[in-house]
């Protein structure tokens, strides 16, 4: 198994020039994505110093305009291979849940892993996949209320003005 290759403790939060300069770049990035490989030479500012074209297959290319879309919402990013091998804290603060709950998810067979000595060891694949479960299963619930609001007659399209 691969061992996680960044430390998520060590991501920072973008600072607001990182966040204005991912925006700018997801936004001038997206105009190029065609769906196919993105070729460019890069300026080094040193003319002496001969730089080759680059080529970006399409995929890697979304996946960068992914993370400057992220960037650009202020998120911190970070590249895990989803085969990497996460502790249970790392697993955690990738959910954004206590180490116990995660515990408790592991104990009820809600999230894979396997034993290593005393050690719990994930997947980030199964991980993410519980994440984008639980994001999936959030969305189901929000528009069942919903529905049931408008069933109730609970929701009022009305406005009402304000008297200043």
């Amino acid at each position: 198994m691969a061992a996680l290759a960044v430390n998520l403790e060590e991501v920072l939060e973008p600072s607001v020039e990182e966040i204005d300069a991912a925006r700018t770049a997801a936004r001038q990035f997206s105009k190029l994505d065609h769906g196919v490989s993105i070729s460019f030479t890069p300026e080094t500012g040193d003319a002496a110093v001969k730089v080759e074209p680059i080529t970006i297959p399409a995929n890697i290319f979304r996946t960068i305009i992914k993370m400057l879309v992220e960037m650009g919402n202020g998120n911190a990013v970070a590249v895990v291979p989803v085969s990497a091998e996460l502790t249970t804290q790392q697993a955690a603060d990738l959910l954004n849940v206590s180490r116990p709950h995660l515990v408790k998810l592991l104990n009820n067979d809600e999230i894979p892993y396997r034993m290593v000595g005393t050690h719990r060891k994930l997947l980030a694949r199964e991980v993410l996949n519980y994440r984008e479960k639980t994001v999936l299963d959030r969305r189901a619930a929000l528009t069942s209320m919903v529905q049931l609001d408008e069933e109730f007659g609970l929701i009022d399209d009305e406005r009402v003005e304000s008297k200043d």
